[in-house]
């Protein structure tokens, strides 16, 4: 690891005795990925939908151990999705259907591998929980910013859920080297409200963070 933020080498990807999930290999080895905003009704759900399709397109059936959900610190309890959200999912061909809004609980904390969220408010909201998050929860920029730093030929070749357990573990390695050049850098503000063409903008951006993520948790680069 170096202060400008270049690949780790020698990671050896181990993972604490209290990772959640099940540990590699095991038949119920599953990667939790959840997302949060606010209300769970806009930024949230695409996260969530488009970080699935993603996986979807590159490596289809193999990432069905990584679960992607999401909820809200004030969530809309049973809401369906905003509809301009889904209709900007659908452009980008990711499937918004069957979508019900939830209110974050300590237990999707307690049961996430990884917890990226809107913004550092976000963030501190679910550090605050407890339950040991403090190394698996960023902003959704925020880690997208570390992992495009980590040299991911030193990430395990094993399964999907291994690998991706060593980015979150190498991300946090650099948490402190590599900061933003701002703090509005790290935030994807609430489209909630606005016209279409805003919110598109907003997916824009969310797609934008989500693909090298995507790319380094499955080692496979999206050819679409």
């Amino acid at each position: 690891m170096t202060p400008e933020g270049r690949g780790i080498r020698g990671y050896d990807g181990g993972l604490p005795a209290s990772a959640p999930g099940g540990g590699p290999g095991s038949p119920s080895d599953v990667f939790r990925v959840l997302h949060v905003c606010t209300g769970n009704v806009c930024r949230s759900p695409m996260a969530e939908r488009l970080m699935r399709h993603g996986l979807a397109l590159r490596v289809g059936a193999a990432g069905a151990g990584i679960v992607v959900e999401s909820a809200g610190t004030w969530g809309h309890e049973g809401a369906p999705m905003e509809a301009h959200a889904a209709a900007v999912l659908t452009e980008f061909g990711a499937d918004p259907a069957g979508f019900v809004g939830r209110e974050l609980l300590d237990d999707h904390v307690i049961d996430a591998d990884l917890v990226l969220t809107a913004t550092r408010d976000h963030r501190a909201q679910v550090i605050s929980m407890g339950h040991a998050a403090g190394l698996r929860t960023f902003t959704l920029k925020e880690f997208t910013r570390l992992v495009r730093a980590i040299d991911t030929a030193t990430l395990p070749d094993g399964s999907v859920t291994e690998r991706a357990r060593a980015l979150v573990q190498a991300a946090a390695a650099l948490r402190g080297w590599l900061l933003a050049p701002s703090p509005e850098a790290d935030e994807v503000h609430d489209p909630y409200g606005a016209p279409v063409g805003y919110f598109r903008s907003i997916g824009e951006e969310i797609q934008g963070a989500l693909d090298p993520v995507v790319t380094a948790l499955t080692g496979v680069t999206a050819t679409v």
